[in-house]
């Protein structure tokens, strides 16, 4: 994490102490500073706002004096933005579970569903894919590719079929082998979200249906270089499912990391995940504590 979150810190460390090296003393223009730089770093008009309050009540209630000391004081308040939401695991022991993942095309998802199988097979899971995302051109043979790396089975129909009948499939196939965990790679097309809404309607009822002794979740799959535009996509979603928990890809590709911070104040949905690089290790269940310590540069 801490090496790729190396262009968000770069940015934003460097105008925080560029700004505090350019002031003896605490005043309104160093906080006008400190917001741009927040700003800056995609953390987001209402999110900057809501940290620059909580700043300057705490340099109230703890007399803070000194600029530097101001750098210390944001990363508590930035912990305990991000630390607000009780991160639980993706898989319930003990009983079977089935994970929507849903995103727009171009975020990262196949390759994050890849990944995900790839761990929890590490772990001794036994793990089946489903490929549910029909429509989408190749979606289904970079499932393939990803499954035959991850070394787990695949369940697919012809490209353009009913994504739920897939899903069915899958189900049957996850409780005929005894699996603890089916990850259905889905649709992310916002264009037309009726048909969205239908779609992963009639999956969540088959599920239900079919499947009811299951622990549910449906994870959205972010790009974090899409920065605040990654919290609109969350909001469309939102209005046609229910979303469990954000994974979070490409952090390592941009200096917009603040979006984090943003992400888990604005939207009430938890960060499960955050992928910080290319190779097959390198999504990671999202640790806030460790995240603001990364930002903030300690090891």
């Amino acid at each position: 994490m801490f090496s790729g979150l190396t262009k968000t810190r770069d940015q934003f460390l460097g105008a925080v102490d560029d700004v505090l090296k350019g002031f003896k003393k605490i005043d309104e223009d160093l906080y006008e500073e400190l917001e741009e730089a927040l700003i800056m770093a995609d953390f987001g008009v209402e999110t900057t706002m809501n940290i620059m309050e909580k700043l300057r009540e705490k340099v109230k209630t703890e007399k803070i004096t000194e600029p530097g000391d101001l750098k210390l004081a944001l990363q508590e308040i930035i912990t305990g933005i991000l630390t607000a939401h009780e991160w639980k695991p993706l898989v319930e022991e003990g009983k079977p579970n089935v994970i929507l993942v849903i995103g727009v095309n171009g975020v990262g998802k196949t390759t994050t569903i890849g990944k995900l199988a790839h761990q929890f097979k590490e772990e001794n899971k036994n793990v089946i894919l489903a490929a549910a995302d029909t429509f989408r051109a190749a979606a289904i043979e970079q499932l393939q590719i990803w499954a035959d790396r991850s070394g787990v089975p695949l369940v697919k129909h012809e490209e353009g079929s009913d994504p739920a009948a897939v899903v069915y499939d899958g189900i049957k196939a996850a409780k005929s082998r005894k699996c603890d965990l089916l990850i259905c790679d889905t649709a992310g097309r916002l264009q037309n979200k009726t048909n969205l809404m239908k779609e992963l309607e009639k999956m969540g009822r088959i599920i239900e249906r079919e499947y009811p002794e299951a622990h549910k979740e449906v994870l959205i799959v972010l790009d974090a270089t899409t920065g605040q535009n990654a919290i609109s996509q969350v909001k469309v979603f939102k209005e046609v499912a229910n979303v469990d928990g954000i994974i979070l890809t490409k952090l390592d590709g941009t200096a917009k990391g603040g979006a984090v911070v943003g992400i888990c104040e604005n939207l009430n949905v938890p960060v499960k995940y955050i992928g910080v690089g290319e190779k097959i290790d390198d999504l990671q269940p999202f640790d806030p504590k460790a995240f603001a310590a990364a930002l903030f540069e300690q090891k």
